[in-house]
């Protein structure tokens, strides 16, 4: 187990990072550059007997009001999560971490189907809590569950016909009444955060900034974003 502390090992973190099929944005260095305003990011590497890389883990410090500081690490680990050797690597790294910055929790959100039962066992035997009594956005920092669709090596028009006849509708309608989508640019995420703004007083959940959305874009690029309008901006 190591951390990664230069160049050479960023560059190799990274590497790792965007070849692996766990990999998550919010894992990256990138995206430690979005939060650096209010958190400090380590991040700890599990290897082999090779010294290869076989397991990840960004963790993020910030120091917090009258408890002192928490470690935080979202959408990690990056790694085979059945493998109990290398998932020791990691939690033995984030207990060096605790003891440097002084930390009193580490609070992992996982990138883990709920019924997984092996990853279950072998975390609470590492000695973590699973709590499974969150109710909303105020129990959690990241939505408890995220649905995906696998759009890998399949034609616009194939997702389409995967779609359920009633959303195949809404979108054909959509397109009736005049929605378009577009490519997206730094200038159109003020009219995104408006419709945040507004969309997080209704239904009560945590805004950010427009500053905030504005340094992802510059941060996290070449990504793209996309717009559909209606024309009631």
């Amino acid at each position: 187990m190591r951390f990664v502390t230069d160049e050479k090992s960023k560059k190799e973190y990274k590497k790792f990072l965007e070849n692996h099929e766990r990999c998550n944005f919010q894992q990256s260095l990138e995206w430690a550059e979005v939060k650096s305003n209010n958190w400090k990011p380590e991040v700890i590497l599990a290897e082999d007997k090779n010294n290869k890389i076989i397991g990840s883990l960004c963790v993020w410090v910030r120091k917090m009001p009258i408890f002192g500081n928490m470690m935080y690490a979202s959408r990690g680990p990056v790694c085979d999560i059945h493998n109990k050797e290398v998932m020791e690597q990691l939690t033995q790294g984030a207990n060096e971490l605790a003891k440097k910055y002084n930390a009193f929790v580490l609070r992992i959100e996982p990138d883990i189907l709920k019924d997984d039962k092996e990853f279950r066992e072998i975390a609470t035997s590492l000695g973590y809590k699973i709590k499974d009594d969150a109710k909303d956005f105020k129990d959690e920092i990241q939505p408890r569950f995220v649905f995906r669709l696998d759009i890998k090596n399949k034609t616009e028009e194939e997702i389409f016909a995967a779609f359920h006849q009633k959303t195949r509708y809404n979108v054909r309608l959509a397109k009736r009444k005049g929605v378009t989508i577009k490519e997206g640019t730094k200038e159109d995420l003020k009219d995104f955060h408006k419709i945040m703004i507004e969309t997080g007083k209704r239904d009560g959940f945590i805004t950010r900034s427009l500053e905030y959305f504005e340094k992802m874009y510059d941060c996290m690029t070449p990504g793209r974003s996309y717009e559909a309008t209606y024309g009631i901006l």
